[in-house]
């Protein structure tokens, strides 16, 4: 992963460093369980704990020579601890060690993606109250629709990370578990209890059956939550986009003192940062078919698998964890224009009323076939010929004999649209 989307807590975590220390615990805890049942000799996993020193440069010229990484970590050990290292790995194969580090590594990522959605909620329960009850237009199909207000977008917004939240919790509860079943998963030269002290010591949980690898569904679930954070991510940040084109300019990612907005144009302001994670939302989502096509595997394994997550592992983590903190970034100091949005609401001239003004002829008895003709064929003249329809409405005869002028009045408020604002923020944010 480049450094320019990257995060220090992440990438420590996806380091070859942090890697090797995770498979250097597997193995001493593995170890201990082989002691305890008598297995090894007693001191073996004491003895490679305190002499062994993860020297990465030294592992990569071993791997250079014997072409397998484990066997290289391995060797490395022993020419550190001594003899005794001769031990470690009894019984075991590389994918015991593998697949319960990669797990391990999932989890620890997925601890610190957690706390990140914590931050974006945070700032988006404050953001929704303070614009609680702040006008502006809702839109669909890009079209002015009807009244909402500012605080419920970010009201909506919220509730979705919440439910991002909950799929990562199950998401890492689901990948959270170890495999120290050897050669195929028939636990043939292993004994079951190695598998369960390493599961205990490292917070895990065993794996039901492994067929030499950890089945593939889990870290596809895994990744496939990551995906749909990153969409979630993408959703406000081209709401965002949206609402700082110029023709809109409802708001405005913040925009410091130096800052340019093009090289060729002075006075140009640009959405950089939520366009920037409307790529990054791409790059995690690409994560997705790879996982999902991890799960076929040939027999009970191969290493297909292998070279994808060695990719996606990093990539995806490190990526959804600094787009997680560059939205809660932008939404925390985005500059919001309530003036623009009331000017945006009265740009059509009352026509987001028109719906209103349909179901009050229906109430007098007339058809809503009847009703909607008559008040869409207005709603055109007022849009081809810029009129309010509150002036077009009252002088037709008709539709004045059925609404009083009083309601009419009514019915081109703002204030019926904002009447549930609070239930709707009562359930959200109980």
């Amino acid at each position: 992963m480049i450094k320019r989307y990257s995060r220090k807590e992440l990438t420590d975590i996806w380091s070859e460093e942090n890697k090797y220390k995770i498979w250097l615990d597997v193995e001493v805890a593995a170890a201990e369980a082989m002691e305890k049942l008598g297995h090894i000799p007693r001191g073996v996993a004491s003895i490679v704990k305190k002499k062994a020193r993860i020297n990465v440069s030294r592992i990569h010229k071993i791997e250079s020579e014997v072409k397998h990484d484990v066997i290289a970590f391995l060797t490395s050990l022993t020419e550190k601890a001594g003899i005794k290292a001769r031990y470690l790995h009894q019984g075991m194969t590389s994918s015991d060690v593998v697949d319960t580090s990669f797990n391990i590594q999932l989890v620890q990522s997925g601890k610190i993606i957690l706390k990140d959605i914590d931050q974006i909620l945070k700032v988006l329960k404050r953001q929704a109250k303070k614009y609680k009850f702040t006008p502006c237009m809702g839109r669909s199909h890009g079209i002015h629709a009807e009244p909402i207000t500012f605080g419920l977008k970010l009201a909506s917004f919220y509730e979705e990370f919440k439910r991002n939240r909950n799929r990562l919790k199950v998401a890492i509860d689901d990948v959270s578990t170890c495999a120290i079943s050897g050669a195929v998963g028939t636990f043939a030269n292993v004994n079951p209890k190695v598998e369960k002290h390493v599961a205990k010591k490292l917070n895990l949980k065993v794996e039901p059956i492994s067929t030499q690898v950890i089945p593939r569904d889990r870290h596809a679930f895994y990744f496939s939550v990551l995906g749909i954070i990153a969409g979630s991510i993408e959703r406000v940040a081209v709401e965002i986009r949206h609402l700082q084109r110029t023709e809109v300019y409802e708001l405005q990612e913040y925009f410091s003192k130096n800052q340019k907005g093009s090289s060729a144009m002075p006075h140009k302001k640009n959405p950089i940062l939520s366009e920037n994670l409307t790529g990054l939302a791409r790059m995690v989502r690409s994560a997705v078919v790879p996982a999902l096509e991890n799960i076929a595997l040939w027999h009970e394994r191969d290493i297909s698998h292998s070279s994808v997550e060695r990719n996606i592992g990093p990539d995806a983590n490190i990526t959804i964890d600094f787009a997680l903190a560059r939205l809660t970034n932008i939404i925390d100091n985005m500059i919001i224009y309530p003036k623009k949005m009331l000017e945006n609401l009265n740009l059509t001239k009352g026509l987001i009323f028109s719906q209103e003004v349909m179901l009050e002829l229906t109430k007098t008895g007339l058809s809503r076939e009847k009703s909607y003709k008559m008040v869409q064929s207005y709603a055109k003249k007022c849009f081809v010929e810029n009129l309010n329809l509150i002036d077009v409405i009252s002088s037709d005869r008709f539709i004045m004999s059925k609404i009083s002028p009083k309601k009419l009045k009514s019915i081109f408020n703002y204030s019926k649209h904002f009447k549930n604002v609070n239930f709707i923020f009562k359930r959200v944010f109980k």
